[in-house]
């Protein structure tokens, strides 16, 4: 089970449940991945809220292999998403907010009419890739 206060996201693929959790080493690997000379660097560029299928491997691989799943890139590119290319949005979305987002962030942007709750880790329940807008979206600071 997916434990939000340490970063953590349930998501289905291939119609299994895994938990991810992009962890320092994850970071570090997309810091590599990316470019980005630290981690407020890759923070920004996932504010810039542009994603190319690439940058969804990467980051969703990240986040396997930081969880503790031995899956590489190339296997992440084979795997398929419940609801298409919006669903691999969504996780990539609820996995960056699980990462970037403080708590108080995450109480204020969700209200119980909105979606599920800060504290819900229910992977039947996820946030739909619809909901993740302009404003009410996983990246810090962006407006």
């Amino acid at each position: 089970m997916a434990n939000r206060h340490r970063g953590e996201i349930a998501a289905t693929l291939d119609g299994k449940e895994y938990r991810l959790c992009l962890t320092l080493g994850a970071l570090a690997e997309l810091e590599d991945a990316f470019g980005a000379d630290d981690m407020i660097a890759l923070a920004q560029r996932f504010e810039q809220g542009r994603m190319r299928a690439n940058d969804a491997v990467r980051i969703i691989g990240a986040g396997l292999r930081g969880a503790g799943h031995g899956i590489g890139d190339d296997d992440v590119r084979a795997m398929q998403a419940d609801g298409g290319a919006g669903g691999y949005i969504d996780i990539v979305a609820r996995l960056l907010r699980a990462t970037f987002a403080d708590d108080s962030e995450e109480a204020d942007e969700v209200g119980a009419e909105d979606g599920p709750s800060a504290d819900s880790t229910s992977a039947e329940d996820p946030p739909k890739a619809s909901e993740v807008e302009e404003g009410n979206g996983p990246f810090p600071g962006r407006t």
